[in-house]
């Protein structure tokens, strides 16, 4: 039988060529893809990538390249590394760790833990997403396997939980612009999904998504209706994806309403408390001090009510994002995510992935909503 080293050979190429010719892809030239479609023809040669192709890119033997995708410690790490690299280059997801062999899947999809401002304050939006994808996941048969993603070299960890076929799929969250495990997920054929990415740039991946622009939006509409024209804004720096995001519904509220924004009305913060009470002393010293402060993170927004109350501010509105519970004990006016309805529609986009039956939208955008407390009210 006929293999694509083969093919290669028979058409005076290399196998990566032959591969993306085979694959129709457009970087291959015209001439080279005619004589690979025909050394194909003749060798009844039909594309279907297998470990021996990996062996043959990587230059090892057939064994190798089962125990190298295994992590067997009988493989020096250069030799693993050379297996995985062209397991990647010829997009081959192995069974190696399978534990069903009808379906031919593990029943695990990854999950790395979110990179806080903040190491040691937990992130209660994502944890209840987490609890909820948990929940949507074990109704499908399938675990959540989660991980630290680390500092440096990143995308690392992606390459071997799928190389080595324990996990079907991944979820991401804290998408970023030029995300680099996008990148890495796409190179390796890695069915994954992301809780964000409406604002990304040509975003071709399946996503779930809450809007952040419409969310302050309508915090911002009512503000006006509470009667504040001066409104500040307290908000990551920029660059961050969620934080440009909902920046742009502020000046885009603000704008409608006929109301030119200062640039002192906003300052940028980590989202830490005591950074984000600096940042709000800095919009509070503005020339013409705001009535009304947005904070697109609850954190921010605590961080903002200890400045104003250490400060003795009175009647200054103020709204947090993601409605933590925190938030609710302190009756401060937050935007609700419907995290419930995120978890189950992302799960089930990622079934549609690993599957290889994506769903007919993959790319669905839910409203937030607005929850007015006192923090917000007249009077």
């Amino acid at each position: 039988m006929a293999t694509l080293k083969d093919v290669a050979a028979a058409a005076n190429v290399t196998m990566l060529d032959a591969f993306l010719a085979l694959k129709n892809d457009a970087r291959i030239a015209v001439d080279i893809k005619d004589r690979v479609d025909e050394a194909a023809l003749t060798l009844n040669y039909e594309l279907k990538i297998t470990q021996i192709d990996v062996a043959d890119l990587a230059g090892v033997g057939k064994g190798t390249v089962s125990y190298a995708l295994n992590g067997s410690d009988l493989i020096k790490p250069e030799t693993r590394q050379k297996v995985v690299e062209a397991a990647a280059q010829l997009g081959y997801r192995p069974n190696i760790m399978a534990r069903n062999l009808k379906t031919n899947r593990a029943g695990i999809v990854g999950y790395s833990w979110h990179i806080h401002d903040d190491p040691a304050r937990l992130n209660n939006l994502l944890d209840e997403f987490i609890y909820r994808v948990t929940i949507a996941a074990e109704t499908h048969h399938y675990h959540l396997l989660t991980f630290i993603q680390p500092q440096e070299d990143a995308e690392r960890v992606y390459d071997d939980l799928i190389s080595t076929n324990r996990v079907d799929g991944f979820i991401l969250s804290d998408v970023r612009y030029d995300d680099q495990r996008i990148k890495r997920l796409f190179a390796l054929n890695a069915p994954f999904v992301a809780f964000g990415g409406m604002y990304l740039p040509d975003a071709n991946f399946a996503y779930v998504d809450v809007d952040g622009k419409l969310g302050i939006e309508r915090v911002i509409d009512h503000l006006l209706a509470q009667g504040h024209e001066r409104i500040g804004l307290v908000n990551w720096h920029p660059g961050n994806l969620v934080g440009d995001a909902r920046e742009a519904g502020y000046r885009s509220a603000m704008r409608k309403a006929g109301i030119t924004i200062h640039d002192d009305w906003i300052a940028y913060t980590p989202n830490i408390l005591r950074s984000a009470s600096e940042a709000t002393a800095r919009v509070m010293a503005a020339k013409h001090a705001p009535s009304a402060i947005v904070c697109t993170n609850d954190v921010m927004a605590f961080g903002a009510k200890a400045l104003l109350d250490e400060r003795g501010y009175r009647g200054v509105a103020l709204t947090g994002y993601d409605d933590d519970p925190t938030a609710e004990f302190l009756q401060i006016t937050s935007v609700r995510q419907p995290i419930a309805a995120v978890s189950k529609t992302l799960f089930d986009l990622l079934l549609g992935e690993i599957r290889n039956e994506p769903r007919a939208q993959r790319q669905v955008v839910f409203d937030p909503e607005l929850i007015v407390r006192q923090s917000s009210l007249a009077g």
